[in-house]
């Protein structure tokens, strides 16, 4: 994928996990932790808006066509597992790892290693992402791509 895709696509997918985002908080009620089912919808709409801002600046990374493309997808995998680990929280009604939002829920072991995995794996990714986009947008950096 061309440069300039990625950072269009990353547009699209903003917008899409916006949208996500949106369904989620319209059916946060009825999930077995509607406290968790927020927090989901309101990943679902950051993480959009997140992938939207980092669409935009795309063009202004100054960074070789490895380092994008690692950023690109780790971005992607970081914010929809965002969304995704929540949701499953909210659905599985476990706390494990969210004593605030999963306050008093306990799921089975196996959904509570599920969302735990996620949670810890994309937190890694999502450091990683702005790691990489704060070396693509150093001051001075002249190389371009």
């Amino acid at each position: 994928m061309m440069s300039a895709d990625k950072g269009r696509g990353l547009l699209w997918h903003g917008i899409f996990l916006f949208l996500l985002g949106l369904l989620t908080g319209i059916a946060s009620g009825s999930l077995e932790n509607p406290r968790m089912g927020l927090s989901s919808h309101l990943e679902g709409v950051m993480n959009g808006l997140f992938l939207l801002t980092l669409g935009l600046l795309w063009g202004r990374l100054r960074l070789s066509a490895r380092w994008l493309t690692a950023l690109f997808w780790l971005a992607l995998y970081g914010t929809y597992v965002n969304w995704a680990s929540t949701l499953a929280a909210a659905i599985f009604g476990t706390g494990r790892t969210t004593p605030i939002a999963g306050a008093g829920h306990r799921g089975a072991v196996w959904q509570e290693n599920l969302v735990d995995f996620g949670l810890f794996s994309l937190s890694v990714a999502m450091l990683a992402v702005c790691v990489i986009a704060l070396v693509g947008l150093r001051p001075g950096a002249d190389a371009p791509r």
